[in-house]
């Protein structure tokens, strides 16, 4: 084993060793990591910008000391005197390797740029927001009739809009009187106005008439991805989306690691909260750019997440939510302003966060349940809210049940060993033919097919550069259908299955996807990889199956893939590996991203905002950490599709080969057959 420092990556996971005093730019272009440079390692054109982390991370089994990189040099600082350097960060080209570190490649240092694909669905929601602006003129001051600017400002909104009480935010006391003279006495007032009758709040004050239009904000904050989209009060259009990588993905790519950072790190907790509320910061910046508005046009935005990413954006730390019973600092829905949340804004913008419905099934599941209300439907729906931590709901009117279950970041494109995030040159659709086992691809970017005229050229400047997380779903269920895998998940050698795609890689065998070509290494699919995916959608099935138990069936009506990555996924490929029940492939619909949908209703309808609070009181909560069936379904959940459950309706559709590979002698088998048994599970 060798004793060079190790270097990991992250949001790629791309990991390996290398001696000390290698630049970290060399590092990243060794493996493969996307890590921009123009100038050569020169230090003068700064797109290899890299923010190290230190302190302990259990999950990569490594302890980054203060030294792991060399010192700060003379290059970084005459770059930093130039052009400034953001603070943490350092030029890839510069810093060497000292010592076993973790490295993140932040999303403007990446050539080929993370696609966040979390977009607003189109959705008729009633119009109910809590902002409303009221044009007032304001009684002049009169010596004869002492009063402040401040009451006959209230007595003036109180008389246009009927209401007995009215306040305002502090934070206008001091523009209050300017304003109030420069428009000559009338003024435009944005009142806030909370779904429990509370009295309005004046959160913005503009002189005279104020008709340009005013904003909300949508927020889907993700262990992976950060999505937002602002919205028009008034109308209730989305004029702008946005999103980037969470970047707190440097601290641990699952929820668990984070937790796990927090409890081994002193002040951890408050680390990655400082990073989540500047990735949002930088959101914000970003979506007023693209909509070209003054960010203090925004003055309400509702936000969901998971429990773990609620408790570190509210600053507490999460060390409860990492060991059972799993206790919420709070699970109630917040309304707060931004600015206590370290949001740069406008100075009255207000925040909603949803409630929490338990200790893993957070905020987002509650976007999920008011985008698609299970507990309307008149048939058994499951929805499944595919991402680093799947969250279920199974219910109908009769009631609602909910679990999570960790499925980590596999089905984002990372343990895989061509695995990448979501980017141009991403390989993303599969097909294999079953006959003559050659495989055709896409790639994000590109709408040819590997196989089509004028697919090289299409495809040259981004390249064919890795698979991400539905390409990989949809070639190991080609992998499955074509007879190149069985049940059990092994691949056939190349006397098994007919091909030399397939090939002895090391004691197992791997696939070819992708010859490569002089730039690029050819891509494969290492037996790995389908373990890593193998383990990802057992934990989701379980998931499931725990709550068909609990409901008493075997069986669902309609299934509905949540979620920017369930957006992607193919139903049929799903259920040929046994991610989702068996159910008709029409009954299987994506919803794209609806924890995001839910936010803007939310945002748009503040009566929706109590209709969930009340639907969250009544869902039962399914914890899958006690649930002493769940080690039982996620044995039976490996198989693909499945060990136990047959599956009938899948297999009317598609035929899956009875083949094993899993021998060590006899017709069709390999060399190495026999290793192979020995280290099967």
């Amino acid at each position: 084993m060798s004793s060079d420092p190790l270097v990991i990556f992250t949001p790629s996971g791309k990991r390996g060793t290398f001696p000390v005093g290698t630049p970290i730019l060399t590092a990243a272009r060794q493996l493969g990591v996307d890590l921009d440079s123009a100038c050569g390692g020169r230090g003068i054109c700064s797109k290899c910008q890299v923010t190290p982390s230190y302190g302990e991370f259990p999950k990569h089994g490594v302890t980054v000391a203060e030294d792991a990189l060399s010192e700060w040099n003379a290059v970084e600082q005459r770059y930093d005197d130039k052009r400034g350097l953001t603070p943490g960060r350092r030029l890839g080209c510069q810093a060497t390797v000292q010592g076993d570190i973790v490295i993140d490649v932040p999303a403007e240092s990446q050539v080929h740029k993370q696609v966040v694909r979390k977009r607003a669905e189109v959705r008729d929601i009633t119009l109910n927001a809590t902002i409303s602006r009221v044009y007032v003129e304001v009684e002049e001051p009169d010596m004869h009739k002492p009063s402040g600017d401040l009451e006959r400002l209230m007595t003036a909104l109180k008389e246009a809009t009927g209401h007995a009480e009215i306040t305002i935010d502090t934070h206008l006391l001091r523009p209050l009187q300017p304003i109030l003279r420069k428009g000559n006495w009338a003024v435009t007032a944005a009142l806030h106005q909370g779904h429990k009758d509370s009295a309005p709040r004046v959160v913005a004050l503009w002189p005279g008439y104020y008709e340009e239009p005013l904003f909300g904000l949508a927020v889907d904050l993700g262990s992976t991805t950060i999505a937002g989209h602002l919205c028009n009060l008034a109308t209730g259009e989305v004029v702008a989306s946005s999103g980037l990588m969470n970047p707190q993905i440097r601290f641990g790519e699952d929820l668990m690691s984070r937790v796990s950072y927090a409890m081994m790190n002193k002040g951890g907790d408050l680390e990655m909260t400082d990073a989540v509320r500047a990735g949002l910061n930088q959101l914000v910046i970003d979506i007023a750019k693209e909509a070209e508005i003054d960010k203090s046009q925004i003055l309400d935005a509702v936000f969901v997440m998971n429990p773990v990413m609620h408790h570190l954006f509210l600053g507490i730390d999460p060390f409860e939510l990492g060991q059972a019973p799993f206790a919420l600092a709070t699970s109630d829905a917040l309304e707060l302003p931004a600015s206590e949340l370290g949001l740069d804004i406008a100075p009255g913008t207000q925040a909603y966060l949803l409630p929490c419905i338990a200790g893993h099934v957070g905020a987002d599941a509650a976007g999920v349940a008011l985008s698609e209300a299970p507990d309307k439907s008149e048939d058994l729906v499951l929805v499944v809210d595919v991402g680093t931590n799947a969250e279920i709901l199974l219910g109908d009117k009769e009631g609602v049940l909910a679990c999570s279950s960790p499925t980590g970041p596999a089905f984002e494109g990372a343990q895989i060993s061509a695995g990448q995030r979501a980017a141009p040159g991403a390989i993303e659709r599969v097909e294999i033919d079953p006959v003559t086992k050659e495989p055709r691809f896409r790639v994000i970017g590109c709408e040819l097919w590997s196989d089509d005229e004028g697919f090289a050229a299409a495809v040259a400047n981004t390249g064919i550069t890795g698979i991400c997380g539905s390409g990989i779903i949809e070639v190991i269920a080609e992998m499955r259908i074509a007879g190149l895998v069985d049940a059990s998940g092994l691949i056939g050698s190349a006397e098994q299955t007919g091909t030399n795609r397939c090939f002895l890689d090391g004691r197992t065998n791997s696939y070819t996807l992708w010859e490569g070509d002089a730039d690029q290494k050819a891509i494969t699919v290492t037996n790995a990889d389908i373990r890593a995916i193998q383990m990802a959608k057992a934990a989701l099935y379980s998931g499931a199956r725990l709550l068909m138990d609990k409901r008493g069936v075997d069986q669902v009506d309609r299934v509905v893939l949540a979620g920017a990555f369930g957006a992607h996924i193919s139903a049929k490929h799903a259920m040929v590996l046994g991610m989702i029940p068996d159910c008709p492939l029409d009954k299987v619909t994506s919803a794209g991203n609806a924890a995001g949908t839910g936010a803007r209703i939310a945002l748009l309808n503040s009566k929706a905002r109590g209709e969930i609070e009340t639907l969250v009181r009544q869902i039962e909560k399914i914890e899958t950490a006690v649930e002493p069936r769940f080690q039982e379904h996620f044995v039976n959940a490996s198989a693909l599709p499945n060990s136990s459950d047959p599956f009938p309706i899948l297999r009317d559709v598609v035929a899956l080969p009875e083949v094993s590979f899993n021998t060590g002698g006899g017709e069709g088998s390999s060399a190495g057959g026999g290793r192979r048994r020995r280290r099967r599970g």
